[in-house]
C-alpha cells in the first residue's frame, strides 16, 4: 500500500493565505509598484502541479477574495484570475517541461495578462491611471518566480501532496 496521501487541501489553503496577506503588506510609496502578484505566482503554481485539484472554480473564489481584501469592484479580480487559471490549464504540459529561466519568462507574460485585463477592467469602470506602470509587478513576479517555485515544490514534496 502507498504512504501517499491525496490530502494537502489546507495547505494549499494555507499558501493563498500566505499570498493574500504578502500581498497586502504596506510597503514604501517608491516601491508600490514592484510589489509581485504573489496570489496570482502561487495560483499558477497549484494550477500547473495538480490541474486535477486547482483550477478556474478555485481560480474565481480567490478572485472574489482578492475583490474583498483589495477592496476593488467586486469580480475585477476573480475575472482575470479565471482567465489565468484557464491559460495555465491550457499550458501546464508545456509549462513542466520548461526550465525555470524560460518559465520565469511565461510567468512574465501570465502576469502581464492578468495586469492588462485588470488594468483594463479599472478603465472600464473609471479608477485607473495613466501610467504604465501598473506592467512593473509582472517583471518583479518573473524574477520572484524560480525561488517561490522552488519554495513551493518543497512544500508540496514534504507534505506529499497529490
Amino acid at each position: 500500500m502507498s504512504e501517499e496521501r491525496a490530502g494537502g487541501g489546507l495547505i494549499i489553503l494555507g499558501t493563498f493565505i500566505v499570498g493574500l496577506v504578502l500581498s497586502q503588506i504596506p510597503m514604501p510609496d517608491f516601491m508600490t509598484w514592484a510589489r509581485p502578484e504573489w496570489v496570482v505566482l502561487v495560483l499558477i503554481y497549484w494550477v500547473m502541479a495538480l490541474p486535477y485539484r486547482i483550477g478556474i472554480g478555485i481560480a474565481f473564489l480567490l478572485g472574489l477574495a482578492m475583490d474583498l481584501v483589495r477592496g476593488s469592484v467586486l469580480g475585477l479580480n476573480a475575472l482575470s484570475m479565471t482567465i489565468i487559471a484557464f491559460l495555465v490549464l491550457i499550458l501546464y504540459k508545456r509549462m513542466r517541461m520548461f526550465p525555470l529561466w524560460q518559465q520565469s519568462s511565461l510567468i512574465l507574460v501570465l502576469v502581464g495578462i492578468n495586469q492588462l485585463l485588470f488594468h483594463w477592467m479599472q478603465g472600464i469602470t473609471g479608477t485607473t491611471s495613466d501610467s504604465l506602470l501598473f506592467l512593473l509587478p509582472a517583471a518583479v513576479s518573473a524574477l520572484v518566480w524560480p525561488w517561490l517555485f522552488l519554495l513551493l515544490r518543497s512544500v508540496r514534496r514534504l507534505f506529499r501532496i497529490r
